[in-house]
């Protein structure tokens, strides 16, 4: 198969790395700045999914360059805040038969990808593991939640593709399966992601820290709460009927597999990037004010993250 990865953070550096050690054709496309500190040399990953280390196809800068490759798979990884510039790029090059995966975090990356590219070309994913760049070229993978889940929202790909899709990440190292329920169980990620990045980010803590103090703790209900409110306005079904429900799950058995690890909010404060929260808590407070409603705990963390990307740049 001949898979594109598109951004080489953490993430995608785990998908090339692993993709073309079980013999795929891997490519990355990066920006032109970080091309001189990868061309040239292995891509190593380490942690969570062994040690391991590959020489990939071909760097790109330039989606002209793209045009005649002849691709199966492109893996969008970048940050959601430069989701609609990868978007327009990736149009410029893809092929009706090439299938694009997105595997970011927050709410409208799938969004904006089918407003431009055909649904029946375009996988959503949710992604439970985290990874951190410990140099350019090696990621380490630091925390494992749940398996890799893809699926196409309105069943416009065939299960039989994405069962493939699926065997081949799993070949790879990365466990991965099919749901239909995919759009749901994002849904899910970006209410944990919402409730621990912005304050882990904020106070530096770890997400078992945050569930053992009772202040954090608060805090965190409330965001949980907000955004169930905001769902049920918007008709968007979760498997829980309740914030309670939710919450139980969440204190039992999502927290405790992710205890010692930092989101990638805070490495991204900390090292003078923007972040995600426009897709996570932003993204909350705007669909909240669509319906009326007010979402004053959300809006509060994604105010401070705001204040701090301006102070730390």
């Amino acid at each position: 198969m001949k898979i594109l990865v598109f951004g080489l953070g953490a993430l995608g550096t785990v998908f090339a790395v692993a993709l073309k050690n079980t013999g795929h054709q891997v490519y990355a496309f990066v920006k032109d700045k970080h091309l001189s500190s990868l061309k040239g040399k292995n891509l190593k990953m380490t942690g969570l999914f062994g040690d391991k280390q590959a020489k990939i196809d071909g760097y790109f800068t330039k989606p002209e360059e793209l045009k005649f490759l002849d691709l199966n798979l492109v893996i969008l990884t970048v940050k959601a805040f430069d989701t609609e510039k990868a978007i327009s790029q990736i149009k410029k090059f893809i092929q009706p038969k090439t299938f694009l995966l997105i595997a970011q975090n927050g709410y409208g990356n799938y969004e904006k990808a089918v407003q431009v590219l055909p649904k029946n070309q375009v996988i959503l994913s949710r992604i439970i593991f985290g990874a951190r760049i410990i140099e350019p070229g090696l990621a380490e993978v630091t925390v494992f939640g749940d398996d890799v889940v893809i699926g196409q929202p309105e069943n416009t790909i065939s299960k039989k593709i994405l069962e493939n899709i699926a065997e081949i990440f799993n070949q790879a190292g990365i466990p991965t399966k099919v749901s239909d329920e995919v759009y749901t169980i994002l849904w899910e990620k970006i209410i944990y992601n919402s409730a621990l990045n912005p304050l882990g980010a904020l106070l530096g803590r770890t997400y078992g820290e945050l569930a053992e103090n009772y202040e954090t703790r608060f805090l965190m209900d409330k965001i949980i709460d907000e955004i169930f409110e905001t769902l049920n306005a918007h008709e968007i079904k979760l498997r829980w009927e309740t914030s309670e429900d939710y919450k139980k799950h969440f204190y039992q058995n999502l927290i405790p597999p992710t205890a010692g690890h930092y989101p990638s909010m805070y490495y991204d404060l900390k090292n003078g990037k923007p972040t995600e929260i426009d897709t996570l808590n932003g993204a909350i407070v705007d669909l909240a004010e669509q319906k009326g409603l007010k979402t004053p705990v959300n809006k509060f963390v994604t105010l401070m993250i705001k204040q701090m990307e301006k102070s730390f740049r």
